[in-house]
């Protein structure tokens, strides 16, 4: 960390082994404070940060993690593609809203029926501009706090979170998100499927796994 910013764990904080990822806790966290900790690591991908209403998460990052995370964005890349979705992928972009105390930072996220709103765009405004509409969430390490409600609150229209042993598909349903069978933004394909790809790329050569997807998805996407 920087000189400027210093965490002192507390006894609300849980760190978890490095194995898996680290986390830390911080409640009490004022709204000033956070923006200085994102000013601090704008241009690290060390860590992420979660805010919610005064409880800060900063996640470092593992590399099961991060392997995991890419190949699921790789995923919803290729299958974009193969459909001619055109998409932008913004990352792990910091999103935030003051009014509403509240701010995260995606593993993966995309732009997809709101592609043509972000396209051309330099910096991202939630006061005027629509969240992702796609986020990818790897929670493989327990995760103490809960980011649905703050998705949920900033308008993520869908959420893929993988637990360390599936692909979960959420969809906002209200203020609230359902557990879905298929994706939203892309319909092709199924939580099931999805997890079953993943696994694969596990198994297989990157080159033999990219045909493997490109190969089901244009075999899914053929007019039934």
């Amino acid at each position: 960390m920087s000189a400027q910013t210093e965490i002192v764990q507390t006894p609300n904080a849980s760190v978890l082994s490095p194995t898996t990822g680290q986390q830390i806790i911080l409640h009490g966290v004022s709204w000033e404070t956070y923006e200085q900790l994102l000013s601090d690591f704008q241009d690290s991908h060390a860590a992420h940060f979660t805010y919610d209403r005064g409880v800060l998460e900063i996640m470092v990052l593992s590399f099961k993690h991060e392997t995991v995370n890419r190949t699921l964005a790789h995923l919803v890349s290729m299958i974009a593609e193969e459909l001619q979705i055109d998409t932008i992928s913004a990352g792990s972009t910091t999103f935030k809203r003051q009014d509403l105390a509240k701010g995260f930072e995606p593993d993966s996220c995309f732009y997809i029926q709101n592609e043509g709103r972000i396209s051309g765009k330099a910096e991202i405004d939630l006061d005027t501009d629509p969240p992702p509409d796609l986020i990818i969430e790897i929670d493989i390490s327990s995760s103490s706090l809960n980011k649905f409600p703050v998705y949920a609150h900033i308008g993520v229209p869908e959420v893929w979170r993988y637990d360390g042993t599936r692909v979960v598909f959420f969809v906002l349903a209200g203020e609230n998100y359902e557990a879905a069978e298929e994706s939203r933004a892309l319909p092709v394909l199924t939580s099931a499927m999805a997890t079953e790809l993943l696994d694969a790329s596990a198994e297989v050569k990157s080159t033999a796994w990219v045909h493997r997807v490109r190969q089901w998805v244009r075999q899914a996407g053929q007019p039934s």
